[in-house]
């Protein structure tokens, strides 16, 4: 496959996933178990989700590995398997997309806070980053998806463990926002300006925004990104924000109302579309119609 990033500087707009919770959730995951434990014990649930996402258009299939760094697997007393269940989320990938589709080794928040607001030091998580993103690519993860942060100093400390481990590998990072009536912060105090700023200098290849909003939000975030850097843009939206409903989480926003809003993404100059929670192969089928009519243009 050609290089990522080159795609991405030739005007091509590439299409990641959706949610891999909601969908593990539909088949089975209970609200509390370790979801990456599902890598050793059901790995075919994995290779099931990333065929829905690959037969729906996907460019890009994420990895279950989101909380698979040492220190978030300490609270499941499964640190010591912090290698193998990254591995094996690599393999489940991989045997389904073979050489077609970029693999994504999700690498999320360590669920630790950092001092000098937490107990934990910086080299501590550093640590915990390169061990699990160590796994990752040693498996062979296309690139690192540093996904759903708030601390920026945390997104700072994962995108340098994936540089220190290999420099060529391509990063991307996202941070997640609420909406204040000043404007988008993280729940860490974190706005726009300084994540762009602080991503960018820490060796991020691509930046932006997932989870926590609905589409029409993550226009704006987007357009907030772009007026600030012209680095490439990603943008993971969940599909609305989550009701209880009959004792189930539902989200509202269907996937022709987030595909047209794609439209305004593509616009914006974001160079990776794709879903989070909430998100359903639907949803990244819709998007694909979308990002196909601007590729077909632009190619």
């Amino acid at each position: 496959m050609r290089d990522i990033l080159d795609r991405i500087k030739n005007g091509e707009v590439l299409l990641a996933d959706g949610a891999m919770g909601t969908m593990l959730i539909e088949k089975g995951l209970k609200i509390g178990d370790c979801p990456e434990r599902l890598n050793l014990d059901k790995p075919e649930l994995l290779g099931e989700i990333a065929r829905q996402y690959f037969d729906a258009g996907a460019d890009i299939i994420q990895t279950n590995t989101f909380g698979g760094s040492p220190l978030k697997l300490a609270q499941y007393s499964l640190e010591s398997e912090t290698e193998e269940l990254n591995i094996a989320a690599v393999n489940a990938v991989r045997q389904v997309v073979g050489n077609n589709a970029y693999i994504y080794g999700s690498c999320g928040p360590s669920g630790r806070l950092l001092k000098p607001y937490g107990d934990t030091e910086h080299q501590e998580v550093l640590d915990s980053f390169k061990r699990q993103i160590t796994a990752l690519i040693s498996e062979g993860a296309d690139l690192i998806c540093v996904e759903t942060m708030t601390d920026l100093e945390e997104a700072r400390l994962a995108i340098k463990a994936a540089k220190s481990i290999d420099s060529s590998i391509p990063v991307s990072a996202t941070m997640t926002f609420d909406v204040t009536p000043r404007g988008f912060f993280t729940i860490m105090g974190v706005d726009i300006q300084h994540a762009v700023k602080g991503l960018i200098e820490a060796g991020a290849d691509m930046i932006g925004s997932n989870c926590g909003n609905g589409i029409e939000n993550m226009v704006k975030i987007a357009e907030e990104f772009r007026r600030l850097t012209s680095i490439p843009l990603v943008i993971q939206s969940n599909a609305g924000l989550p009701e209880m409903i009959d004792g189930r989480i539902e989200y509202s926003e269907s996937p022709e109302f987030m595909a047209e809003r794609c439209k305004q993404l593509i616009d914006i100059d974001v160079n990776v579309i794709g879903g989070c929670c909430g998100t359903t192969p639907e949803h990244i089928s819709a998007f694909r119609n979308v990002i196909d009519k601007h590729n077909s243009k632009n190619s």
